[in-house]
C-alpha cells in the first residue's frame, strides 16, 4: 500500500489553480511511490476560498496559514502566495518539519532566499521550486541533447520573455506592480524563468551588465481580483514601484555569452517564452508558445540538408511525453506542472533531493539581485 501524503497549499488563484490542478492529476498520468492527498487548501477570504477549494478537489479550507503549517497530518507546505509572505511562511513550515513547495522567484530579496535555503537545510526537509518549464519535454530534450555533447562548446544563449498584458495604461495596479509585494516586476516574475532556463541548459552566470524601466509610473489602483493576473480597476491613482522591462548581458563561467529580456509591453506577445543556444556543432531553439517543439541545427549534416529541423516532442521517448497522449497529441502548460510533480513526489519518496529546489531558487535570486544593482550603478556587477 502506498504511502499517503498530504498536502497543503497556501494561495488559490492563479498559482493556486495551476498547482491544483497538478495535484489532481499528478497520480492520474504518474505511477507514483506515494499516494497525493490535497488535504487543505488555505486562503484569506473565506466564500471564495471555499468555492475554490470545492471546485478544484480540496478536502478541507483555512483561513490562517499558521494553522495549516502546525497541523500535524500535512506533510507537504505549498506556498504559492505573493513574494512578500514566501520567507516567512516557508521558513515556519521547515521549523514545523514539513517538506516545502514554493513559486519563484524563491523570496522578494537575496537575504529572504538566504534564510529559506538554510531553513530548510537546518531542518532537514525536502524543498522544491517551482521553475517549472524546466520540466516541458522539448526543454528537457535540449538538455539530453547538451549533455551528449550534440551542440559541441556552447558559445550563446539568447533568452526573451515577453508579454503585453499591462501595456494599457489604465490596467490596474494589482500586486505585481507594487515592490512591497512582488519585490521586483517583469524582473523577478518572468525574467527569473529565463534565467533558470539558462543555469539549468547552460550553467551558472558569472558576471551581469543590467537594465531595468518603468514606463507607466501611475496606475488605477485594483479593486477585486482574478486568477487570470487580472483586476478591477477604481478610480483612484497609485504609484508603480517596480519595473516594467528588464534586460541584461551575461557571461557565464564556462565561456559562453548571454543576452536576456524580459517585458510586459511587448504589444502581440502573449507568453513568449524563447530561447536559442549556439554552439560549436549545432544550435537549438524553443519557444513556449508552441512548446511541444524543439527546433535543431546539426552542423555536421552534409551541406544539402543543412537548415533547422523541426523536433516534435510528443514521441514516447522524449522526456515526460510517454506518460500523456499518442504522438502527435500535444501537452500544454498546466502539464509541465505535472511533470514537475511527478518528479518531486518520486525524490521526496525516495528521500533524495528534489529538483529544481531551494538551492536553485538561492542561485536564481543571485542573479536577479545582481541585475539590479547593475542597473542601479551602470557597470558589471559579479555574481
Amino acid at each position: 500500500m502506498k504511502r499517503k501524503v498530504n498536502v497543503g497549499l497556501i494561495g488559490y488563484q492563479f498559482m493556486g489553480k495551476a498547482h491544483s490542478n497538478a495535484y489532481r492529476q499528478v497520480g492520474r498520468f504518474f505511477d507514483l511511490p506515494v499516494e497525493v492527498c490535497m488535504h487543505t487548501l488555505c486562503g484569506r477570504t473565506e466564500g471564495p476560498l471555499k468555492a475554490a477549494a470545492e471546485k478544484m478537489g480540496w478536502e478541507r479550507t483555512e483561513t490562517d496559514w499558521r494553522k495549516v503549517v502546525e497541523n500535524p497530518a500535512i506533510d507537504i507546505i505549498d506556498v504559492s502566495t505573493p513574494g512578500d509572505s514566501h520567507a516567512e511562511i516557508a521558513i515556519a513550515a521547515a521549523k514545523a518539519g514539513k517538506a516545502v513547495f514554493c513559486e519563484k522567484p524563491l523570496g522578494n530579496t537575496l537575504a529572504e532566499s538566504r534564510a529559506m535555503l538554510e531553513a530548510v537545510e537546518a531542518h532537514q526537509v525536502a524543498h522544491a521550486i517551482f521553475h517549472n518549464y524546466r520540466k516541458a519535454p522539448a526543454v528537457s530534450l535540449a538538455k539530453q541533447m547538451i549533455q551528449e555533447g550534440k551542440l559541441g562548446t556552447i558559445y550563446h544563449w539568447r533568452g526573451t520573455y515577453l508579454q503585453d498584458w499591462i501595456a494599457d495604461p489604465n490596467f490596474p495596479l494589482v500586486w505585481r506592480l507594487q515592490k512591497e509585494k512582488a519585490g521586483s516586476g517583469t524582473h523577478g516574475d518572468i525574467n527569473a524563468h529565463i534565467i533558470d532556463l539558462a543555469r539549468f541548459l547552460i550553467g551558472e552566470i558569472e558576471e551581469v551588465s543590467g537594465l531595468l524601466h518603468t514606463f507607466i509610473k501611475k496606475r488605477p489602483i485594483a479593486g477585486e481580483i482574478d486568477d487570470k493576473l487580472g483586476a478591477k480597476a477604481s478610480g483612484q491613482m497609485g504609484d508603480v514601484t517596480v519595473d516594467d522591462a528588464a534586460m541584461f548581458l551575461a557571461k557565464f563561467k564556462n565561456g559562453a555569452l548571454g543576452t536576456f529580456e524580459a517585458s510586459r509591453f511587448a504589444v502581440g506577445r502573449k507568453n513568449y517564452n524563447r530561447f536559442e543556444i549556439n554552439g560549436s556543432k549545432g544550435s537549438v531553439v524553443f519557444n513556449l508558445e508552441r512548446m511541444n517543439e524543439l527546433e535543431y541545427y546539426d552542423n555536421s549534416a552534409p551541406e544539402s540538408t543543412h537548415g533547422f529541423t523541426l523536433i516534435q516532442a510528443t514521441e514516447g521517448v522524449h522526456p515526460y511525453a510517454g506518460h500523456y497522449w499518442p504522438v502527435g497529441h500535444i501537452i500544454g502548460y498546466e502539464h509541465t506542472f505535472i511533470n514537475l510533480l511527478a518528479d518531486a513526489f518520486t525524490a521526496y519518496a525516495d528521500n533524495r533531493a528534489i529538483s529544481p529546489n531551494f538551492v536553485d531558487g538561492f542561485e536564481n535570486q543571485k542573479v536577479l539581485e545582481a541585475v539590479e544593482r547593475s542597473s542601479e550603478s551602470k557597470c558589471w556587477v559579479k555574481i
